[in-house]
């Protein structure tokens, strides 16, 4: 994926995104990551116990999330926006805890997600 990314695929990716955490379907959540992902939330030390602020590599990102979705059975997210960037895009999300999240996805010339970062309000 080497041309700027549209509005359509960023509406799509958003859209499918979400609806795969709303599933709670890891699979799917998982499908649009590259096997090379890295993975940045101030919310991993506290699901994981340490210290650590990354990921990186998809299996360790399931054991990440397969733990946060136990940790959390309400998890719903809601669409606020969506930003378009050349190789990235935003997506400006109200999780279950009513907290807005920014999540940036940098993609890769596969078209998978290679580098996310997630920010809290």
């Amino acid at each position: 994926m080497r041309t700027m990314l549209s509005r359509a695929f960023a509406e799509g990716f958003a859209r499918d995104w979400l609806a795969a955490w709303n599933d709670r379907d890891i699979d799917r959540i998982l499908s649009h990551y590259s096997e090379e992902i890295i993975f940045h939330s101030p919310r991993i030390a506290r699901v994981m116990g340490n210290e650590a602020m990354s990921i990186f590599g998809k299996k360790t990102l399931r054991d990440y999330w397969t733990k946060a979705l136990g940790l959390a059975p309400q998890l719903f997210f809601e669409l606020d926006d969506i930003l378009v960037g050349s190789d990235a895009i935003t997506i400006l999300y109200t999780n279950h805890r009513e907290e807005m999240v920014a999540e940036t996805f940098v993609f890769g010339p596969e078209g998978k997600v290679v580098r996310s970062i997630a920010a809290y309000r």
